[in-house]
């Protein structure tokens, strides 16, 4: 982004990276259309439905496109975006044969979603909240409510929790609650589920499946106190780099073949 735009971050600039902009590989054009030319890289592999939910995303972005930015609120843009990813979620879950491809899907949808729930949780902690005063103040409890709703997360949070929005709740929430889509342990169980499923289909345990199996032991034996007294930050840290190293293993033995 600096080395596009500088180093003043106007909202309209973020805006245009995080969204517009082909030159991030990241953002949303450039997720949609990668997604669509994978999806028809494979076309015979997807059923009619999550193709229509693929293709009919990528028909809307160009409409999007094409109106004046002074139309396209920031809100709606997200609102579109999460939209599309439920309309392909729910497309994938009701349609798609529950085979091996199946399985890859699902392993990479949860490490992707685990890794954006980390990065979340760290931003909120250690760059939103950078002096120890406003703890607990009304800007915390805005900041904490704000990242739930990112996570799309409020509603489920507050049916397990209650109303009080305390940073100890919400990381026990948005880490070591299974029943939690979005936390960590729930999605490091479902990426050991399918590379579980992957093991038997193929009739042997990879080192892909060693490391999860690692990582959700430590992870079902936390408790807050044991990450609080680690430092959240570090510990969101080490589990990004974990969760990065995992998804190498799976490509590693699955797409590339062991070196």
């Amino acid at each position: 982004f600096e080395a596009k735009f500088g180093e003043t971050f106007r909202q309209r600039d973020v805006e245009t990276w995080l969204f517009f902009d082909r030159e991030n590989p990241s953002s949303v054009v450039s997720s949609i259309e990668t997604a669509r030319q994978n999806g028809r890289a494979v076309r015979t592999a997807l059923t009619t439905e999550m193709w229509d939910a693929l293709n009919g995303a990528y028909l809307e972005l160009r409409e999007i496109e094409r109106r004046p930015r002074s139309t396209a609120l920031l809100p709606q843009l997200c609102d579109w975006t999460k939209r599309q990813g439920a309309l392909m979620r729910g497309a994938a879950e009701g349609t798609h044969l529950q085979n091996d491809g199946y399985d890859f899907l699902n392993i990479g949808y949860y490490l992707e979603r685990g890794d954006n729930t980390a990065r979340l949780l760290d931003v909120k902690y250690y760059v939103l909240l950078p002096t120890t005063d406003m703890v607990g103040g009304s800007i915390d409890t805005y900041q904490w409510t704000t990242l739930l709703r990112a996570l799309s997360a409020y509603r489920a949070f507050h049916w397990s929790y209650g109303g009080e929005y305390s940073p100890r709740k919400i990381a026990h929430f948005l880490i070591l609650n299974r029943a939690c889509p979005r936390s960590l342990l729930h999605c490091l169980d479902q990426v050991g589920n399918h590379l579980g499923r992957l093991a038997d289909a193929y009739g042997s345990r990879t080192h892909a499946n060693e490391r999860v199996h690692a990582m959700l032991g430590e992870l079902a034996e936390a408790e807050v106190e044991d990450i609080i007294r680690e430092g959240l930050h570090e510990f969101l840290t080490r589990f990004i780099q974990q969760n990065g190293a995992l998804g190498q293993d799976v490509a590693d033995v699955y797409l590339f073949g062991v070196q």
